[in-house]
């Protein structure tokens, strides 16, 4: 005989079923659009699997006005909040920035700007695909605890190479005045390249398996389901090579395209991660 699961909270709970995110949960169950069993939820309330949620249409209707915006973000802003006196990606969301080309069906209103947030960091001297939405939903998805999406970038880079390991164990840099910048391919051994891929360790945690391959002689393509803070730059660092340019190109299955640099556009209604 198994144990009963164990009862969590419903703003978890709705999380998990996809509904909505932990605090539009919350808004929900505060505006009574949230029934358990038939009785409207209280803030706080537990649940198991086996109760029965209900959703008013009004929290439908609140959700399907949400907007997600996909920009691509250039050189010298950040992804989030203004630091250092450099601009948030955020301001870029003006009309006069939409992409002229963006046919989804949706009218900017500064309304939208309400609650935006970024699904994942780009930094400040990176480029391309910056996802920023008002939907839970989205956000878990790409950002969440459990969240495997994959990221795609292409990366270019000079390679410094690496010598013998000193005392402490890590391997010394040579010829830190002198990168090879062109047909880095030819130089950079293959055993690093496996490392990039599987073998690595950042803060103390192995990182997940990558998939890494040359793209052509100077450019790396790298696809992720992880994002440390500047992963792929620390990465690089940690077998010999120097990040001399890099440019997401894909989230899941939502690709940057033509999208012209300092520009956005809409998420479709037809696209998903």
């Amino acid at each position: 005989m198994t144990d009963a699961p164990a009862p969590i909270r419903l703003n978890k709970r709705m999380a998990e079923l996809g509904l909505c995110s932990r605090r539009e949960a919350d808004e929900w169950i505060a505006h009574g659009w949230v029934k358990v069993n038939g009785r409207p939820a209280e803030m706080g309330v537990k649940v198991t699997p086996s109760d029965r949620i209900e959703v008013d249409k009004a929290a439908k209707g609140q959700q399907a006005t949400q907007v997600t915006i996909l920009i691509n973000k250039p050189i010298g802003y950040v992804s989030g909040q203004a630091e250092d006196g450099h601009e948030p990606a955020v301001t870029l969301f003006t009309p006069q920035n939409r992409w002229a080309e963006d046919n989804a069906r949706f009218f900017f209103s500064p309304q939208q700007l309400r609650g935006l947030a970024p699904c994942g960091r780009l930094d400040i001297d990176s480029i391309g695909l910056l996802v920023m939405t008002q939907d839970g939903r989205i956000a878990r998805q790409l950002i969440g605890e459990d969240s495997v999406m994959e990221k795609e970038y292409l990366v270019r880079v000079a390679y410094h190479g690496l010598g013998q390991p000193a005392p402490t164990g890590q391997l010394v840099r040579m010829d830190d005045d002198d990168p090879v910048t062109t047909n880095v391919q030819a130089v950079f051994p293959p055993a690093m390249l496996a490392r990039l891929r599987h073998g690595l360790s950042l803060d103390g945690q192995p990182l997940k398996p990558a998939r890494v391959e040359w793209q052509n002689p100077e450019q790396l393509r790298f696809v992720l389901t992880e994002g440390k803070k500047r992963q792929i730059r620390r990465m690089c660092e940690l077998v010999g090579l120097k990040v001399v340019g890099l440019k997401r190109v894909r989230i899941g299955k939502v690709m940057l395209g033509n999208l012209p640099v300092g520009q956005w556009r809409y998420l479709g209604p037809h696209e998903k991660f």
